[in-house]
């Protein structure tokens, strides 16, 4: 792929200058690119640099390093100090060639219309599903490629845990749901390069917020809201900016043009929304679109807590009108499977009177009844965009694969079950633990930690719900990153000791992680179950000094 200069900064305002101390003579009035690059380890001869404003650093510090790695380009924003303006100095006599220098406002916004454009706008040639939610985003990505392909179409996803690129699915590497936005054009082009008709990309709050862009450039055809509660507020710093920005999915709805080339026809493609009818945001997610929208619910069946009556049971949001929905009964879940019936309550005819549609019947080997929610919302998605009847489908949900580190149970002959997750919010707990409780005879224990330099709120609420639920809750590095890993678990053990439970003796903090693994499974006993969360897939521990690799699942069945 190469592009000239001035065809990619066209599609952003742009002011093009030299920095002070830096000679004019240093300027190229249009280099040839042939790659981009946020990451200076990343450049290349030829390459487009993008100085990114970080956490704890600038990314103009890392200008001379790409300069020397070859950048023919680099965008930046915000003015250089004097070390700065010094080391590229030095690094630019260090060049026999010239380097242009683009300042911008926002350099982490403009990657999404420059990466688009440097990518020939993929997703113009490409029907797009995101999805969003707290929870069941990757689970519901990952059912929306598998049936697509089950129907014999070429798709490509990207999610937290894998992506496809057209071809089987591949472990993600990065601790990143949305990737940044050259990534996801990337991978979009290369997708298109596949063959692929229809790309599923999971859409992260922060991948959907303004302030990083990173979906900008998407020309999204359905969108697909699983839920909202409390999280990620280190970011987002309100749950209605959170909710807010997660709904700019659907307002892109609106903003993209549906008539597209998909392989190499012009097609209009259906454009609409899908929305969880249980969450008290559906209604918010509904209004932010005027494509038609569809629903699904389970009439809070699938997420009802363990000994929860119906008249205990919070009260559901009413079905707005006219919205088409379908309706999962008959919920069935045990360890190593889900069976389900689905209707559609509200199909009118053109006269709009009530039309009798079948009974549906769902049989699936993936566990836990929250994956309802996960199913229907995927059957909606390509019931709709391929033009194949519910009916038709429903079979294929059979064959669907569990995604890993999504309640895997690992088994080994020992006399208990373990089981890895990677569910990590107060929401998603009450979720999961529920049905887990309902079925264990023995003792039920939970390992957990929380994410360093992310949300505090959340971390009470995590160790009071666990408590709830958990016999022994053992709190454990998740990603302490720049934190003190003690303060940051003594923070859960607060909300677990509301709840009743006593340090060291049935609430324990055990930073290290293999160790509060190899503990848990020494508590364990006969027909008990032990929960592994928080990292699942993931392949690192963040530190504040260090990346030290891991693997959740093999050091369990290590």
């Amino acid at each position: 792929m190469k592009k000239s200069l001035s065809e990619l900064t066209k599609t952003i305002a742009h002011t093009r200058v030299a920095a002070d101390g830096i000679s004019a003579d240093a300027m190229q009035t249009n280099p040839e690119i042939t790659a981009l690059a946020f990451d200076s380890r990343d450049v290349t001869a030829g390459t487009l640099f993008f100085a990114l404003p970080g956490t704890h650093t600038t990314g103009n510090v890392f200008i001379p390093a790409a300069i020397r790695a070859g950048a023919a380009a680099v965008v930046f924003q915000d003015e250089f100090d004097d070390k700065t303006k010094a080391d590229i100095q030095t690094a630019l006599g260090e060049r026999k060639e010239s380097v242009s220098f683009i300042k911008v406002a926002d350099s982490r916004f403009v990657m999404a219309p420059v990466s688009a454009a440097f990518y020939d706008n993929p997703s113009k040639k490409l029907v797009v599903i995101g999805v969003t939610g707290t929870e069941g985003k990757s689970s519901t990505v990952s059912f929306i490629w598998q049936l697509l392909r089950l129907c014999g179409k070429k798709a490509g996803f990207i999610s937290t845990v894998q992506y496809s690129l057209g071809g089987e699915a591949i472990a993600n590497p990065q601790h990143q749901t949305t990737p940044e936005a050259p990534i996801i054009q990337h991978h979009l082009a290369e997708m298109l390069a596949a063959g692929c008709e229809y790309a599923v990309v999971e859409s992260s709050s922060h991948g959907l917020s303004a302030r990083t862009n990173r979906t900008g450039c998407i020309d999204y055809d359905c969108g697909v809201f699983m839920n909202v509660t409390l999280e990620h507020l280190e970011f987002h710093k309100t749950f209605e900016q959170y909710r807010d920005d997660k709904a700019n999915l659907f307002r892109k709805l609106d903003e993209c043009d549906h008539v597209k080339v998909i392989g190499g026809k012009k097609l209009t493609v259906p454009a609409f929304g899908i929305v969880n009818l249980e969450d008290p945001s559906a209604s918010y997610f509904i209004k932010a679109t005027k494509q038609p929208v569809l629903g699904f619910t389970t009439e809070g069946k699938a997420g009802k807590s363990a000994g929860e009556t119906s008249a205990e049971a919070k009260p559901l949001p009413p079905i707005p009108e006219g919205v088409p929905y379908l309706l999962a009964r008959n919920i069935a879940s045990a360890r190593f499977g889900l069976n389900f019936t689905l209707t559609e309550p509200n199909v009118v005819d053109e006269h709009a009177k009530p039309v009798q549609t079948p009974v549906i019947h769902i049989k699936s080997s993936l566990p836990g009844a929250f994956n309802a929610y996960n199913i229907m919302a995927a059957l909606l998605a390509v019931s709709r965009l391929t033009g194949t009847p519910l009916a038709e489908l429903s079979p294929l949900v059979e064959k669907l694969l569990p995604v890993k580190g999504r309640m895997t149970v690992i088994d080994k002959g020992q006399p208990f079950e373990l089981i890895v997750d990677y569910a990590h919010t107060p929401s998603s707990f009450e979720t999961i633990f529920p049905p887990v409780r309902r079925r264990c005879s023995g003792k039920m224990i939970s390992l957990f930690g929380s994410g360093g330099e992310r949300d505090i709120e959340k971390r009470p609420l995590q160790g009071e719900v666990a408590a709830r639920f958990c016999d022994i809750v053992i709190l454990t590095d998740e990603d302490p990153r720049g934190e003190d890993s003690v303060a940051l678990l003594k923070q859960i053990a607060v909300g677990a000791e509301k709840a009743g439970k006593v340090l060291d003796k049935d609430l324990f903090i055990t930073p290290d992680r293999p160790t509060a693994i190899r503990q848990a499974l020494k508590m364990a006993g006969k027909d008990g179950i032990v929960l592994l969360l928080g990292k699942s897939h993931e392949n690192s521990i963040i530190y504040k000094d260090r990346v030290m690799p891991y693997d959740e699942i093999s050091e369990a069945e290590k």
